[in-house]
């Protein structure tokens, strides 16, 4: 008998525990928030390429499709453009060049977009401005070059975007894993105007972002094992309501295929995040690659909760308010 009374304790104790924790982590008990999703544009407005069987040594303008507008990723008309259609923050690539200048451009080498040749960060910006950055772009197997000769000068530099566009706000991309390269990054940055800093996001490899971070602790900053590290960390003790330090003060990308296990979403996660100084965003499915795909169809929309408020990262440029306005419909 004192057994089957302990017993029927242990359980009744056991059910209080599990509805503690499923209050503790239920959206039931979030209030609605009449707020859209914010929108994250990879690149800017970008021409469409195929994706099929991609590789990092793949020339992906050398894949473009039929073009349907007149602008080329990571330059300044195509993240005005990309603004006007309704993004609210634009991701953007940066290199080193050697006058101690940034270069916002996407690839490691010169070979595949433009009429250079060689390793990107190995020149000055002048002569990155001299190239034409839409020579390399044909969608019917170098037949035809649609846009060779209209991108000569249109390479900016990291002070030209952030002079051109005083208020918007921005996910800076460090392309390689060169410490030396965050700790660059952090000096261009540092004498930048506070409010200027606020707007601003980094993300990259992971030796870089810990220099940067280290050096920058107030800029949301995020590599690929900090971002694993976090959301690890979360499934393991999020129940409790606790956000896990690699979670605080960062940039979180979230795979919709990820976001189920994580305690509390949507609401509940995204509240937690955002009082623990992180901003958060849904992309695309992870698959064991890397985290910078989007959430670019209407079946990847879908699969995000109605009513959700978080942020979106997309790689589809046409239809930014869309995406923003239907989460989840």
């Amino acid at each position: 008998m004192p057994t089957s009374r302990k017993l029927s304790g242990l359980l009744a104790l056991a059910a209080c525990g599990v509805g503690l924790i499923f209050v503790n982590n239920s959206n039931l008990f979030v209030a609605a928030v009449p707020r859209r999703p914010v929108l994250l544009a990879h690149r800017g407005l970008s021409q469409d390429f195929d994706r099929t069987n991609l590789t990092n040594e793949t020339c992906t303008a050398r894949r473009m499709r039929p073009p349907t507008h007149a602008y080329l990723e990571n330059t300044i008309a195509s993240m005005q453009t990309s603004f006007a259609a309704g993004a609210d923050i634009v991701e953007f690539d940066v290199h080193p060049t050697t006058d101690g200048q940034f270069a916002v451009f996407h690839d490691w080498t010169l070979d595949c977009r433009t009429d250079g040749r060689g390793v990107t960060r190995e020149r000055a910006m002048p002569e990155l401005k001299a190239l034409d950055i839409g020579y390399g772009y044909t969608a019917d197997d170098s037949r035809t070059f649609p846009f060779r000769g209209k991108g000569v000068g249109l390479m900016p530099s990291l002070n030209e975007v952030l002079a051109a566009f005083p208020k918007q706000r921005f996910l800076i991309n460090i392309k390689s894993n060169d410490p030396n390269e965050g700790h660059l990054l952090a000096s261009a940055l540092t004498n930048r105007p506070i409010g200027e800093i606020d707007r601003l996001m980094v993300y990259g490899g992971d030796a870089p972002i810990a220099t940067f971070r280290a050096e920058m602790p107030a800029v949301r900053a995020m590599s690929r094992s900090s971002l694993r590290s976090c959301l690890v960390s979360y499934v393991v003790i999020g129940w409790s309501g606790r956000v896990p330090s690699a979670c605080r003060g960062s940039l979180v990308f979230v795979p919709v295929n990820v976001a189920p296990w994580l305690w509390g979403w949507p609401g509940r996660f995204l509240g937690r995040m955002n009082a623990a100084g992180s901003a958060v965003f849904a992309i695309g499915p992870y698959h064991g690659g890397d985290f910078s795909s989007g959430l670019d169809s209407a079946d990847d929309i879908r699969r995000l909760p109605s009513g959700y408020t978080g942020g979106i990262l997309t790689q589809r440029d046409s239809d930014h308010r869309a995406r923003r306005e239907r989460p989840g419909g």
